[in-house]
Protein backbone atom coordinates (compact mmCIF):
# COMPACT_ATOMS: atom_id res chain seq x y z
CA UNK A 1 0.00 0.00 0.00
CA UNK A 2 1.28 3.14 -0.96
CA UNK A 3 1.40 6.76 0.44
CA UNK A 4 -1.43 7.83 -2.75
CA UNK A 5 -3.48 4.49 -1.60
CA UNK A 6 -3.66 5.83 1.95
CA UNK A 7 -4.44 9.30 1.31
CA UNK A 8 -7.54 8.15 -1.00
CA UNK A 9 -8.84 6.14 1.40
CA UNK A 10 -8.44 8.21 4.54
CA UNK A 11 -10.17 11.06 1.70
CA UNK A 12 -12.98 8.45 1.58
CA UNK A 13 -13.46 7.50 5.41
CA UNK A 14 -13.05 10.96 7.02
CA UNK A 15 -16.77 12.52 5.93
CA UNK A 16 -18.76 9.36 6.52
CA UNK A 17 -21.29 10.07 9.18
CA UNK A 18 -20.01 7.19 11.68
CA UNK A 19 -21.23 5.42 15.16
CA UNK A 20 -20.82 2.83 17.10
CA UNK A 21 -23.88 1.34 14.88
CA UNK A 22 -25.20 2.07 11.14
CA UNK A 23 -24.86 2.21 7.45
CA UNK A 24 -21.82 4.32 8.24
CA UNK A 25 -20.04 2.17 10.01
CA UNK A 26 -20.72 -0.37 7.74
CA UNK A 27 -19.50 1.64 4.85
CA UNK A 28 -16.07 2.31 6.75
CA UNK A 29 -15.76 -1.32 6.76
CA UNK A 30 -16.56 -1.67 3.82
CA UNK A 31 -13.60 1.06 2.60
CA UNK A 32 -11.00 -0.64 4.41
CA UNK A 33 -11.92 -4.38 3.33
CA UNK A 34 -10.41 -3.64 0.04
CA UNK A 35 -6.92 -3.84 1.44
CA UNK A 36 -7.78 -5.93 4.53
CA UNK A 37 -10.23 -8.82 3.89
CA UNK A 38 -11.86 -8.74 7.26
CA UNK A 39 -15.09 -10.78 7.50
CA UNK A 40 -18.06 -8.69 8.98
CA UNK A 41 -20.04 -9.89 11.62
CA UNK A 42 -23.51 -9.28 13.30
CA UNK A 43 -24.98 -9.06 16.67
CA UNK A 44 -28.93 -8.01 16.79
CA UNK A 45 -29.72 -4.86 18.63
CA UNK A 46 -31.02 -5.88 22.19
CA UNK A 47 -28.97 -8.77 22.90
CA UNK A 48 -27.27 -8.84 26.33
CA UNK A 49 -23.51 -8.55 26.74
CA UNK A 50 -22.73 -8.93 30.67
CA UNK A 51 -24.32 -5.87 32.12
CA UNK A 52 -24.41 -4.44 28.58
CA UNK A 53 -27.21 -4.68 26.15
CA UNK A 54 -26.01 -4.26 22.18
CA UNK A 55 -28.13 -0.70 21.39
CA UNK A 56 -30.62 -0.16 18.62
CA UNK A 57 -29.33 0.86 15.52
CA UNK A 58 -28.74 4.82 14.24
CA UNK A 59 -29.97 6.18 11.27
CA UNK A 60 -29.62 10.18 10.81
CA UNK A 61 -30.65 11.76 7.35
CA UNK A 62 -30.45 14.92 8.10
CA UNK A 63 -29.42 17.67 10.37
CA UNK A 64 -29.65 21.84 10.55
CA UNK A 65 -29.86 24.13 12.76
CA UNK A 66 -31.29 27.60 10.79
CA UNK A 67 -32.09 30.94 12.30
CA UNK A 68 -35.50 33.17 11.77
CA UNK A 69 -32.26 35.19 9.78
CA UNK A 70 -32.21 32.99 7.12
CA UNK A 71 -28.55 31.97 8.32
CA UNK A 72 -27.73 28.05 8.70
CA UNK A 73 -25.16 27.71 12.17
CA UNK A 74 -24.99 24.19 12.05
CA UNK A 75 -25.74 21.39 9.26
CA UNK A 76 -24.72 17.64 9.16
CA UNK A 77 -23.84 18.34 5.48
CA UNK A 78 -21.24 20.67 6.51
CA UNK A 79 -19.73 18.98 9.34
CA UNK A 80 -20.72 15.06 10.43
CA UNK A 81 -19.38 16.47 13.97
CA UNK A 82 -22.46 19.46 13.53
CA UNK A 83 -24.99 17.09 15.52
CA UNK A 84 -24.55 14.91 18.78
CA UNK A 85 -23.05 11.66 17.66
CA UNK A 86 -26.77 9.29 18.73
CA UNK A 87 -29.27 12.35 18.83
CA UNK A 88 -32.79 11.71 18.87
CA UNK A 89 -35.03 13.58 16.17
CA UNK A 90 -36.37 16.69 16.68
CA UNK A 91 -38.57 19.60 14.50
CA UNK A 92 -38.84 22.31 16.65
CA UNK A 93 -39.06 26.17 16.25
CA UNK A 94 -37.34 27.37 19.52
CA UNK A 95 -36.25 30.17 21.23
CA UNK A 96 -32.29 31.24 21.74
CA UNK A 97 -32.60 30.74 25.47
CA UNK A 98 -34.42 26.89 24.60
CA UNK A 99 -31.94 26.22 22.32
CA UNK A 100 -28.88 26.95 24.49
CA UNK A 101 -28.58 23.72 26.57
CA UNK A 102 -28.92 21.45 23.30
CA UNK A 103 -25.35 23.55 21.50
CA UNK A 104 -22.04 22.46 22.67
CA UNK A 105 -19.13 24.83 21.73
CA UNK A 106 -15.16 24.99 23.04
CA UNK A 107 -14.75 28.43 24.10
CA UNK A 108 -11.28 27.97 24.39
CA UNK A 109 -11.22 26.65 20.97
CA UNK A 110 -13.50 29.09 19.23
CA UNK A 111 -13.17 27.59 15.72
CA UNK A 112 -13.52 24.11 16.25
CA UNK A 113 -16.34 21.77 16.65
CA UNK A 114 -16.41 19.47 19.07
CA UNK A 115 -17.15 15.63 18.94
CA UNK A 116 -20.15 14.98 21.83
CA UNK A 117 -21.99 11.73 21.96
CA UNK A 118 -25.44 10.81 23.69
CA UNK A 119 -25.21 6.96 23.24
CA UNK A 120 -26.75 5.65 25.98
CA UNK A 121 -29.49 8.36 27.37
CA UNK A 122 -31.89 10.34 24.41
CA UNK A 123 -30.93 13.53 23.83
CA UNK A 124 -30.85 15.93 20.85
CA UNK A 125 -28.67 18.72 19.68
CA UNK A 126 -25.67 20.82 17.49
CA UNK A 127 -22.42 21.30 17.76
CA UNK A 128 -20.63 24.10 16.56
CA UNK A 129 -17.42 26.33 17.07
CA UNK A 130 -17.72 29.11 19.86
CA UNK A 131 -17.61 31.95 17.59
CA UNK A 132 -20.78 30.98 15.52
CA UNK A 133 -22.19 30.78 18.85
CA UNK A 134 -21.04 34.09 20.28
CA UNK A 135 -22.75 35.73 16.77
CA UNK A 136 -26.21 33.95 17.04
CA UNK A 137 -28.75 36.64 17.40
CA UNK A 138 -31.44 36.09 20.05
CA UNK A 139 -34.77 34.93 17.57
CA UNK A 140 -36.09 31.83 16.86
CA UNK A 141 -34.38 28.99 15.55
CA UNK A 142 -35.47 25.34 13.67
CA UNK A 143 -33.77 22.86 15.61
CA UNK A 144 -34.33 19.66 12.93
CA UNK A 145 -32.77 16.65 12.96
CA UNK A 146 -33.94 13.68 10.68
CA UNK A 147 -32.97 10.44 12.85
CA UNK A 148 -34.46 7.18 14.12
CA UNK A 149 -33.53 4.47 16.17
CA UNK A 150 -34.58 1.06 14.71
CA UNK A 151 -34.06 -2.95 15.69
CA UNK A 152 -30.85 -3.20 13.77
CA UNK A 153 -27.29 -5.07 14.44
CA UNK A 154 -23.91 -4.09 15.76
CA UNK A 155 -21.08 -4.56 13.37
CA UNK A 156 -17.47 -5.61 12.95
CA UNK A 157 -14.61 -7.03 11.21
CA UNK A 158 -12.29 -9.82 11.97
CA UNK A 159 -9.35 -11.71 10.42
CA UNK A 160 -7.44 -14.18 11.40
CA UNK A 161 -3.79 -14.89 9.25
CA UNK A 162 -2.37 -17.98 10.57
CA UNK A 163 0.87 -19.01 11.62
CA UNK A 164 3.19 -21.84 12.38
CA UNK A 165 0.98 -21.78 15.73
CA UNK A 166 -2.47 -21.33 16.77
CA UNK A 167 -0.87 -19.05 19.71
CA UNK A 168 -2.47 -15.49 19.08
CA UNK A 169 -1.40 -12.13 18.63
CA UNK A 170 -4.59 -9.45 18.79
CA UNK A 171 -4.00 -6.16 17.36
CA UNK A 172 -7.16 -4.37 17.33
CA UNK A 173 -8.39 -0.75 16.82
CA UNK A 174 -12.22 0.65 16.38
CA UNK A 175 -14.09 2.44 14.12
CA UNK A 176 -16.61 4.96 15.26
CA UNK A 177 -16.08 8.47 15.61
CA UNK A 178 -16.75 10.81 12.55
CA UNK A 179 -14.61 12.98 11.21
CA UNK A 180 -11.65 12.42 13.38
CA UNK A 181 -7.89 11.57 11.93
CA UNK A 182 -5.96 10.74 14.58
CA UNK A 183 -8.36 9.64 17.27
CA UNK A 184 -9.93 8.19 14.95
CA UNK A 185 -8.47 6.92 11.76
CA UNK A 186 -5.11 6.45 12.70
CA UNK A 187 -5.70 3.26 14.44
CA UNK A 188 -7.52 1.36 11.49
CA UNK A 189 -5.12 2.65 9.00
CA UNK A 190 -2.14 1.44 10.69
CA UNK A 191 -3.98 -1.63 11.23
CA UNK A 192 -4.37 -2.14 7.34
CA UNK A 193 -0.43 -1.26 6.81
CA UNK A 194 0.20 -4.35 9.20
CA UNK A 195 -1.75 -6.75 8.14
CA UNK A 196 -0.03 -6.09 4.32
CA UNK A 197 3.66 -6.10 6.24
CA UNK A 198 2.88 -9.36 8.46
CA UNK A 199 0.85 -11.26 5.34
CA UNK A 200 4.08 -10.83 3.35
CA UNK A 201 6.00 -12.14 6.05
CA UNK A 202 7.78 -15.68 4.93
CA UNK A 203 7.34 -17.39 8.33
CA UNK A 204 5.29 -16.67 11.59
CA UNK A 205 5.50 -17.89 14.66
CA UNK A 206 2.27 -16.69 15.80
CA UNK A 207 -1.17 -16.36 14.13
CA UNK A 208 -2.31 -12.83 14.20
CA UNK A 209 -5.63 -11.89 14.38
CA UNK A 210 -7.11 -8.85 13.32
CA UNK A 211 -10.03 -6.73 14.49
CA UNK A 212 -12.24 -3.41 13.99
CA UNK A 213 -15.18 -3.00 15.51
CA UNK A 214 -17.24 0.12 17.90
CA UNK A 215 -15.29 1.26 20.81
CA UNK A 216 -16.56 -0.30 24.40
CA UNK A 217 -19.53 -2.16 23.37
CA UNK A 218 -17.96 -3.61 19.94
CA UNK A 219 -14.98 -4.96 22.05
CA UNK A 220 -17.48 -6.30 25.21
CA UNK A 221 -19.42 -8.08 22.47
CA UNK A 222 -16.37 -9.65 20.93
CA UNK A 223 -15.50 -10.64 24.54
CA UNK A 224 -19.03 -12.12 25.26
CA UNK A 225 -18.77 -14.26 22.24
CA UNK A 226 -14.67 -14.44 22.52
CA UNK A 227 -13.45 -14.22 25.80
CA UNK A 228 -12.78 -17.77 26.41
CA UNK A 229 -10.70 -18.13 23.08
CA UNK A 230 -8.78 -15.04 23.84
CA UNK A 231 -7.97 -16.78 27.74
CA UNK A 232 -6.70 -19.82 26.27
CA UNK A 233 -5.01 -18.61 23.14
CA UNK A 234 -3.56 -15.03 23.54
CA UNK A 235 -0.17 -14.28 23.64
CA UNK A 236 -0.39 -10.85 24.08
CA UNK A 237 -2.46 -7.98 21.88
CA UNK A 238 -2.32 -4.14 21.25
CA UNK A 239 -5.20 -1.97 20.91
CA UNK A 240 -4.15 0.93 18.48
CA UNK A 241 -5.36 4.87 19.03
CA UNK A 242 -3.72 7.81 18.09
CA UNK A 243 -0.78 6.57 16.09
CA UNK A 244 -0.51 10.02 13.73
CA UNK A 245 0.46 13.59 14.72
CA UNK A 246 4.00 15.31 15.65
CA UNK A 247 4.93 13.06 18.24
CA UNK A 248 8.73 11.25 17.70
CA UNK A 249 7.97 8.18 19.41
CA UNK A 250 5.68 5.61 20.10
CA UNK A 251 4.16 5.63 22.97
CA UNK A 252 3.04 2.36 24.91
CA UNK A 253 0.52 1.82 27.79
CA UNK A 254 1.49 -1.66 29.32
CA UNK A 255 -0.58 -4.26 30.42
CA UNK A 256 -2.64 -4.06 33.75
CA UNK A 257 -0.82 -7.21 34.83
CA UNK A 258 2.63 -5.64 33.97
CA UNK A 259 4.28 -8.87 33.08
CA UNK A 260 3.42 -9.88 29.52
CA UNK A 261 5.65 -11.09 26.60
CA UNK A 262 4.76 -7.55 25.07
CA UNK A 263 5.45 -5.85 28.42
CA UNK A 264 8.91 -7.60 28.04
CA UNK A 265 9.60 -6.97 24.66
CA UNK A 266 8.86 -3.14 24.83
CA UNK A 267 11.31 -2.76 27.95
CA UNK A 268 13.92 -5.06 26.50
CA UNK A 269 13.82 -2.20 23.46
CA UNK A 270 14.32 0.52 25.73
CA UNK A 271 16.99 -1.25 27.84
CA UNK A 272 18.83 -2.17 24.86
CA UNK A 273 17.91 0.85 22.48
CA UNK A 274 17.01 -0.72 20.17
CA UNK A 275 13.77 1.13 19.55
CA UNK A 276 13.00 4.18 22.03
CA UNK A 277 9.41 4.02 22.77
CA UNK A 278 7.57 6.23 25.66
CA UNK A 279 5.74 4.08 28.49
CA UNK A 280 2.94 4.61 30.50
CA UNK A 281 0.97 2.57 33.18
CA UNK A 282 -1.95 0.62 32.79
CA UNK A 283 -4.89 2.77 34.11
CA UNK A 284 -8.93 2.04 33.90
CA UNK A 285 -9.47 5.67 34.10
CA UNK A 286 -9.17 6.32 30.70
CA UNK A 287 -7.98 4.62 27.33
CA UNK A 288 -9.33 2.41 24.87
CA UNK A 289 -10.95 -0.78 24.40
CA UNK A 290 -7.40 -2.16 26.72
CA UNK A 291 -9.66 -1.17 29.88
CA UNK A 292 -12.73 -4.27 28.55
CA UNK A 293 -9.55 -6.86 27.82
CA UNK A 294 -7.87 -6.00 31.36
CA UNK A 295 -10.90 -5.78 32.84
CA UNK A 296 -10.65 -8.31 36.12
CA UNK A 297 -12.48 -11.06 34.67
CA UNK A 298 -9.98 -11.35 31.82
CA UNK A 299 -7.21 -9.82 32.60
CA UNK A 300 -6.14 -10.59 28.81
CA UNK A 301 -2.31 -9.40 28.14
CA UNK A 302 -3.28 -6.52 25.98
CA UNK A 303 -1.68 -3.12 25.41
CA UNK A 304 -1.96 -0.24 23.68
CA UNK A 305 -0.62 1.80 21.64
CA UNK A 306 -0.16 5.48 20.37
CA UNK A 307 1.76 8.31 19.44
CA UNK A 308 0.48 11.68 19.88
CA UNK A 309 -1.54 10.12 22.68
CA UNK A 310 -5.81 10.56 23.34
CA UNK A 311 -6.55 13.91 25.90
CA UNK A 312 -2.55 15.59 25.43
CA UNK A 313 -3.52 17.46 21.68
CA UNK A 314 -6.03 20.44 21.90
CA UNK A 315 -7.68 18.59 18.55
CA UNK A 316 -8.45 16.13 20.54
CA UNK A 317 -12.14 15.05 19.97
CA UNK A 318 -13.10 18.09 17.60
CA UNK A 319 -12.65 19.39 14.33
CA UNK A 320 -9.15 20.12 14.48
CA UNK A 321 -7.89 16.61 14.68
CA UNK A 322 -7.72 16.56 10.71
CA UNK A 323 -5.33 15.13 8.42
CA UNK A 324 -2.76 17.64 8.52
CA UNK A 325 -2.68 17.32 12.00
CA UNK A 326 -2.16 13.32 11.77
CA UNK A 327 -0.16 13.30 8.91
CA UNK A 328 -0.07 10.41 6.81
CA UNK A 329 3.66 9.84 7.02
CA UNK A 330 3.32 9.24 10.76
CA UNK A 331 1.19 6.73 9.76
CA UNK A 332 3.67 4.55 8.34
CA UNK A 333 6.46 5.35 10.75
CA UNK A 334 3.84 4.12 13.04
CA UNK A 335 3.21 0.92 11.33
CA UNK A 336 6.90 0.24 10.41
CA UNK A 337 7.90 0.52 14.33
CA UNK A 338 5.18 -1.43 15.34
CA UNK A 339 6.27 -4.18 12.94
CA UNK A 340 9.70 -3.94 14.43
CA UNK A 341 8.23 -4.71 17.74
CA UNK A 342 5.92 -7.91 16.29
CA UNK A 343 9.15 -9.12 14.79
CA UNK A 344 11.03 -9.08 17.92
CA UNK A 345 7.78 -10.51 19.80
CA UNK A 346 7.57 -13.29 17.75
CA UNK A 347 11.38 -14.50 19.28
CA UNK A 348 10.88 -12.68 22.73
CA UNK A 349 9.60 -15.88 24.25
CA UNK A 350 11.18 -19.11 25.53
CA UNK A 351 12.88 -21.65 23.47
CA UNK A 352 13.88 -25.36 23.95
CA UNK A 353 17.39 -26.71 23.42
CA UNK A 354 16.74 -30.13 21.79
CA UNK A 355 19.72 -31.69 23.09
CA UNK A 356 19.76 -30.54 26.64
CA UNK A 357 22.20 -33.20 27.93
CA UNK A 358 25.47 -31.57 27.98
CA UNK A 359 26.56 -29.17 25.05
CA UNK A 360 25.80 -30.39 21.71
CA UNK A 361 28.52 -30.89 19.07
CA UNK A 362 28.31 -27.80 17.44
CA UNK A 363 31.34 -28.81 15.04
CA UNK A 364 29.71 -31.39 13.44
CA UNK A 365 26.78 -28.77 12.62
CA UNK A 366 29.18 -26.32 11.44
CA UNK A 367 28.06 -24.33 14.36
CA UNK A 368 31.64 -24.38 16.14
CA UNK A 369 35.55 -23.32 14.84
CA UNK A 370 37.10 -26.74 14.15
CA UNK A 371 40.48 -25.74 15.64
CA UNK A 372 40.80 -25.13 19.23
CA UNK A 373 43.27 -22.20 19.95
CA UNK A 374 43.92 -18.98 21.37
CA UNK A 375 43.06 -17.14 17.93
CA UNK A 376 39.83 -18.93 17.88
CA UNK A 377 39.42 -17.96 21.85
CA UNK A 378 40.02 -14.22 21.47
CA UNK A 379 39.74 -13.59 18.02
CA UNK A 380 38.10 -14.68 14.87
CA UNK A 381 37.02 -18.39 14.20
CA UNK A 382 36.00 -19.94 10.69
CA UNK A 383 33.52 -18.91 8.29
CA UNK A 384 30.68 -20.35 10.24
CA UNK A 385 31.13 -18.57 13.39
CA UNK A 386 33.02 -15.51 12.46
CA UNK A 387 33.96 -14.44 15.86
CA UNK A 388 34.08 -14.91 19.37
CA UNK A 389 30.86 -13.19 20.02
CA UNK A 390 28.76 -14.77 17.75
CA UNK A 391 30.08 -18.43 19.55
CA UNK A 392 29.19 -17.03 22.54
CA UNK A 393 25.85 -16.34 21.63
CA UNK A 394 25.29 -19.54 20.50
CA UNK A 395 26.54 -21.20 23.57
CA UNK A 396 24.21 -18.88 25.77
CA UNK A 397 21.39 -19.68 23.66
CA UNK A 398 21.51 -23.17 23.96
CA UNK A 399 22.50 -23.22 27.72
CA UNK A 400 19.61 -20.73 28.64
CA UNK A 401 16.66 -22.40 26.10
CA UNK A 402 15.15 -24.73 28.63
CA UNK A 403 11.61 -23.08 28.47
CA UNK A 404 11.87 -21.32 31.46
CA UNK A 405 14.11 -17.92 30.11
CA UNK A 406 12.98 -15.58 27.99
CA UNK A 407 14.87 -14.91 24.86
CA UNK A 408 14.89 -11.07 25.63
CA UNK A 409 16.33 -12.03 29.59
CA UNK A 410 19.16 -14.41 27.18
CA UNK A 411 19.86 -10.98 24.93
CA UNK A 412 20.16 -8.44 27.89
CA UNK A 413 22.33 -11.53 29.14
CA UNK A 414 24.56 -11.32 26.10
CA UNK A 415 24.67 -7.80 26.41
CA UNK A 416 22.88 -7.55 23.34
CA UNK A 417 19.29 -6.62 21.24
CA UNK A 418 17.33 -9.47 20.47
CA UNK A 419 17.64 -8.20 16.82
CA UNK A 420 21.02 -9.77 17.23
CA UNK A 421 20.24 -12.68 17.78
CA UNK A 422 17.52 -13.37 15.57
CA UNK A 423 19.46 -14.83 12.62
CA UNK A 424 21.39 -17.27 14.99
CA UNK A 425 18.15 -18.50 17.17
CA UNK A 426 16.96 -19.23 12.94
CA UNK A 427 20.51 -21.29 11.99
CA UNK A 428 20.20 -22.94 15.12
CA UNK A 429 16.27 -24.25 14.68
CA UNK A 430 17.54 -24.90 10.73
CA UNK A 431 20.44 -27.43 12.20
CA UNK A 432 17.72 -28.96 14.54
CA UNK A 433 19.03 -28.01 17.72
CA UNK A 434 16.48 -25.21 18.90
CA UNK A 435 12.70 -25.59 19.06
CA UNK A 436 9.53 -23.33 19.89
CA UNK A 437 7.27 -26.82 20.55
CA UNK A 438 8.28 -28.00 23.94
CA UNK A 439 10.78 -29.88 26.12
CA UNK A 440 12.19 -32.75 24.71
CA UNK A 441 12.38 -34.44 28.18
CA UNK A 442 8.85 -34.21 28.42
Amino acid sequence: MEVKDLNALFDELFPICRSITGQGFRDSLNLLRQYIPLEVKSVSSGTQVYDWEVPAEWVIREARLTGADGKTYASLEDSSLAVINYSAPVDNKISLSELKPHLHTLPHLPNAIPYVTSYYKRDWGFCLPYRVFQSMPDIEYHAYIDSEFIEGELNYGELLLHGESDREILLTSYLCHPSLANNELSGPLVLTLLYQKLSEWERRRYSYRFLINPETIGSIVYLSLNGNHLMEKMVSGLVLTCLGGPSTRLSYKTTRRKDALIDQVIAHLNKTNSLKIDVREFTPLSGSDERQYCSPGFNLPMGQMARTVYGQYEGYHNSLDNKEFMGIDSLFKSANEIEQILFALEYAGCFFNLLPFGEPRLGKRDLYPNMNNYMTREYSSDDIVDNRTLLNYVLMILNYSDGEHPMTWIAEKCDCSIFDLIPIINELKAKGVLSIEGDPRA
